[in-house]
């Protein structure tokens, strides 16, 4: 697949190398690529930018995280401010993870450890490429946030007959499910009416207890009844000249049906108290998730106010029945909640995508939204994959397995034992042979007794138990540190990252081994996050 836009990939390194090699790896995607040494050129080249006549400004950007003259999280920071937009992939050290976090937290599309597979560094910023084009055509396409969203058949009906009703009173019953958007289509039509600069009142019937119902609606006197000190205006007074929007209505207590009738017939009510009718000028619109014909079948319902009100249906479909729409929802859900919470908007991946449409979405477009807004303030990175849904939509969509894995690492900072390692209890350190083998932390056999063996000794069936199943307590840390006496003495150059690695890889594995592969499972059997279980899997090399 070829680059679609002329805007090319900038690549910022001081390392020449990985400049060059990115630069050909691209070139053969036949992505256009320009290369800086430091960030000041780049800042440079940005501003130069900003001129027609000057080469296109990047649609992606690659920074190495350290580089004299000015760091890659500097960098980003700046960028998210000039060009809020602009995909950055921050690289870095492999062991770096206070960047990583940092990298996340600053808005960086992603994280690229070093030494990285050139293809998979392409595969991300291809991803970062394509999810860059999408927003400038959104943005092109969208340049305000619309009323209402929705490209599904069903959806664009309703929009038709919002179209169609917008220079008319006439009364208007909405039905649909909780949470399909009810109340939206109402300020739709109100604001399209020719009572767009009058009133907007809503209420919902099934809120209100039946005692004070009436009075909500149409007013008091004073006196009119115990505690009644002054006389009050109600929903039909205040909608004047404009539009209530009675939600709920098949909610309605029988009585108050009456009264509802007699102001849609005649246009006068009376307060409660009130010996006076009252004028009214309001147009009604009503909303009910109800079935109105069984209500009125089953005599809880007026049959004369169900035609009254009837006069105009509009449907609105669940979210299930307009699933070709949740991308599009999902994506203004996420940038209208961070803008609510004043924080960078995150991203979704497509594989996120594809698990939240698997979900049934029982509460519809409401319960979208709020998935997006718990996206916003739970999900560890700044693009969400499939592991970061909530438990609800893990659940539902069997947990997890059926899900796609993310194509990048997703760092996650919940507690000190996921970031750091330096807790970790010798007891539960398991190691195996490497390629410059250091002399194994436990021996391959059983007993209570042994410190370490030779290196010849195999343990690839030792399991992760505690030091009375295997070794003492003190034979564990004497072990881990005669191994790393070992590797010291041999002047070995990443001791600390060698110990670890082999530990976490052991642990794993055997914790895997142990859950029959299930990795929620295995994080809570380590005490460790389900992210920081699929991060360790993928950067240890684990995948099957």
């Amino acid at each position: 697949m070829g680059f679609m836009q002329a805007k090319p990939i900038w690549i910022v390194d001081d390392d020449p190398s990985i400049r060059f090699v990115l630069e050909r790896a691209l070139a053969r995607e036949q992505m256009p690529v320009r290369t800086f040494a430091n960030a000041r050129d780049v800042l440079q080249a940005l501003d130069a930018a900003n001129d027609p006549s000057a080469e296109p400004g990047p649609q992606v950007l690659v920074s190495d995280i350290r580089m004299p003259g000015g760091s890659g999280l500097d960098l980003l920071s700046k960028l998210k401010v000039a060009h809020p937009a602009l995909p950055v992939i921050i690289m870095t050290a492999f062991s770096d993870l206070d960047s990583a976090v940092s990298a996340f937290q600053g808005g960086a599309f992603e994280y690229l450890a070093k030494p990285f597979d050139l293809t998979k560094a392409v595969e991300l910023i291809r991803r970062a490429s394509e999810e860059s084009q999408r927003e400038a055509v959104a943005t092109e396409r969208s340049p305000a946030a619309p009323e209402m969203l929705g490209q599904a058949g069903a959806m664009q009906d309703v929009f038709r007959a919002i179209g169609r009703l917008s220079q008319s009173n006439v009364t208007v019953l909405i039905t649909g499910e909780s949470g399909t958007g009810k109340e939206l289509v109402a300020r739709a039509l109100h604001k399209h009416s020719p009572r767009k600069d009058g009133p907007f009142v809503a209420i919902n019937t099934a809120a209100i207890p039946k005692d004070l119902l009436e009075s909500e609606l149409f007013g008091h006197e004073r006196g009119a009844f115990t505690g009644a000190q002054t006389s009050r205006r109600g929903r039909f007074e205040q909608a004047e000249g404009g539009t209530l929007f009675l939600d709920e209505i098949g909610d309605m207590p029988f009585d108050l049906q009456t009264r509802l009738l007699r102001v849609l017939s005649d246009g006068h009510y009376y307060r409660v108290g009130g010996h006076s009718a009252v004028k009214s000028q309001v147009r009604v619109i009503a909303a009910t998730h109800q079935d109105l014909e069984a209500r009125v079948k089953a005599g809880s319902f007026r049959e004369d106010l169900f035609h009254r009100l009837n006069v105009i249906r509009l449907r609105l479909p669940s979210l299930r029945e307009r699933g070709e729409d949740i991308p599009l929802l999902t994506k203004h859900f996420l940038a209208a909640s961070a803008s609510q919470l004043g924080v960078e908007a995150k991203r979704i991946s497509e594989e996120a995508l594809a698990a939240l449409a698997q979900f049934d979405f029982p509460g519809n477009v409401r319960q979208l939204e709020n998935i997006c807004h718990w996206l916003t303030v739970m999900a560890p990175a700044q693009v969400i994959g499939p592991k970061d849904l909530p438990p609800e939509v893990l659940q539902a969509v069997g947990e997890g397995a059926k899900l796609p894995a993310r194509n990048a690492p997703n760092f996650v900072a919940t507690s000190d034992a996921d970031t750091r390692t330096e807790g970790l209890n010798p007891s539960k350190l398991v190691t195996e042979s490497s390629t410059e083998p250091p002399r194994p932390l436990i021996s391959g056999g059983g007993g209570g007794g042994g410190g370490a063996v030779d290196g010849a000794a195999s343990v690839s069936g030792i399991g992760v138990g505690t030091p009375g199943e295997g070794l003492a307590a003190e034979s564990w840390a004497q072990a881990l540190s005669a191994q790393a006496h070992d590797l010291l003495q041999a002047n070995h150059a990443t001791v600390w990252d060698t110990l670890i690695q082999e530990a976490e890889r052991k642990l794993i594995l055997a914790a895997l081994a142990h859950t029959k592969g299930r990795r929620i499972e295995a994080a809570q059997k380590l005490g460790i996050g389900r992210n920081t279980i699929t991060r360790k899997i993928q950067d240890l090399g684990l995948e099957d």
